[in-house]
């Protein structure tokens, strides 16, 4: 194992991934340091160090590496956090430090799903006035303003999910829900019913965490809007789970 791992967290995978580093069956001669980007209140905090806030970009980061003698940095952020996914593998490159991406699988269409993929969110916003009426935002509280200015925004209703309050502006008719999964299959209909959902939009998160919302809208029959998720920057190596960065991080050293 390298002496010390700098994850790039916020995850599910990325929590799983410390404690296995850090627990019994972990080398003790191991730093295991978690950054956190500081957006929610009150995260979920991992085992071993954690650092909360932004690096100052590409360059930041790369000077943490050097003088935090940092061996190998495990990506384990959202699928949708493009820039600090950028940052990492510019850093990494900087400073010839070793990087892997940690990315759940995506989720898959199966019979009866009735989805429409989108490149982006304001794709996604473009899609709903043929859709539906009553939407249930499911991508979280940051980029909001592509659904408050699409056309035809104001003749929808809006139902937005979110752990923190979102930031604005938001569509003229919405209203915030503020909830941390997971989620049951169970719970999920009896919102879709109780709001009187038509149409869900999400992004493509993958992981059980939140995956009820989609087998509730298949069972009620929605149309499901499925942002896409970006790819992983280029020449990174993408495991998708714990145990397979596990392997990868006890090969490399």
């Amino acid at each position: 194992m390298p002496g010390h791992i700098l994850i790039l967290g916020g995850t599910t995978e990325a929590r799983q991934l410390a404690a296995e580093l850090t627990g019994p069956g972990g080398d003790a001669t191991v730093r295991i340091t978690t950054s956190l980007a500081g957006r929610v209140a009150r995260p979920r905090m991992p085992a071993g160090d954690v650092r909360i806030g932004g690096f100052g970009g590409p360059q930041g980061l790369a000077d943490w590496l050097r003088t935090h003698s940092v061996d190998t940095v495990v990506d384990a952020t959202h699928p949708f956090a493009g820039n600090i996914s950028a940052n990492a593998a510019a850093a990494a490159h900087a400073t010839d430090i070793a990087l892997v991406a940690l990315r759940r699988p995506g989720w898959t269409a199966g019979p009866g799903d009735r989805w429409h993929p989108a490149d982006d969110l304001a794709h996604a916003a473009a899609q709903l006035p043929a859709l539906g009426r009553r939407i249930f935002l499911t991508t979280g509280r940051l980029g909001l303003a592509a659904f408050a200015t699409a056309p035809g925004a104001d003749t929808l209703h809006f139902l937005v999910r979110s752990v923190e309050p979102p930031e604005p502006p938001l569509p003229r008719d919405t209203d915030v829900l503020l909830d941390r999964g997971p989620y049951t299959v169970e719970g999920e209909t009896a919102l879709l019913r109780e709001r009187a959902i038509d149409v869900l939009v999400t992004k493509d998160s993958g992981g059980p965490a939140t995956a009820a919302k989609l087998t509730a809208a298949r069972n009620l029959g929605l149309p499901v809007v499925v942002v896409r998720r970006p790819p992983p920057p280029e020449g990174v190596p993408v495991v998708h789970d714990v145990a397979s960065a596990l392997q990868l991080l006890c090969q490399e050293y």
